[in-house]
């Protein structure tokens, strides 16, 4: 027998995303998004109202970030989620994570966050607050890369947001072959 539960806004896994942008002056300011995912082949999309310091830096440069939340960076990553950069001007510092400018994209690559989308905004409807942007690179830091250069979750250890328990978890084991397991059943 299943139980209902009305509309709610759960869903699993639902991934911790660090958005980052720079103001107009050039600072970093950074959110916790957990509502997101790929789009398109090469777009992100994002849920992000209008209020946040950071989707107001994002509309202003045309650029972000969006960095896999880590298991070894939990507290640094709520903080972001608990704490407007509109109240509090010195959020990143007190956050106790570093920046470095992107490469690729006007906005900053938090040095901790060892995964990183580096985006082009495309576009923002304020209505839905759905956020579209294109991946002009991934960089990852090398300690977390297997040995044939591919980036390893079990290296990464990013984690998800329980929506019910109000609970991050870590995400890790393997289950199975992605385009391989199902082959036994043809």
């Amino acid at each position: 027998m299943r139980k209902n539960f009305g509309t709610k806004t759960w869903l699993y896994p639902m991934p911790v995303f660090i958005v980052a942008a720079y103001d107009e002056a050039g600072k970093p300011n950074a959110m916790n998004a957990a509502w997101g995912g790929i789009y398109t082949d090469n777009m992100v999309g994002i849920c992000l109202s209008e209020g946040h310091k950071t989707t107001q830096n994002i509309l202003a440069t045309k650029a972000f970030t969006v960095s896999m939340a880590t298991a070894d960076h939990v507290a640094a990553c709520d903080y972001l989620g608990l704490v407007s950069g509109n109240k509090e001007p010195e959020k990143m510092e007190k956050s106790g994570l570093h920046t470095v400018k992107s490469e690729f994209v006007n906005a900053p690559v938090i040095e901790e966050l060892p995964m990183t989308l580096e985006c082009e905004l495309v576009s923002y409807d304020p209505e839905s607050c759905h956020m579209v942007g294109r991946i002009v690179n991934i960089s990852a830091d090398e300690k977390i890369l297997n040995e044939e250069g591919a980036i390893d979750p079990a290296l990464l250890k990013p984690i998800t947001y329980d929506p019910i328990h109000h609970k991050y978890l870590i995400i890790g084991e393997e289950v199975g072959k992605a385009f391989s397991d199902g082959k036994k059943l043809k």
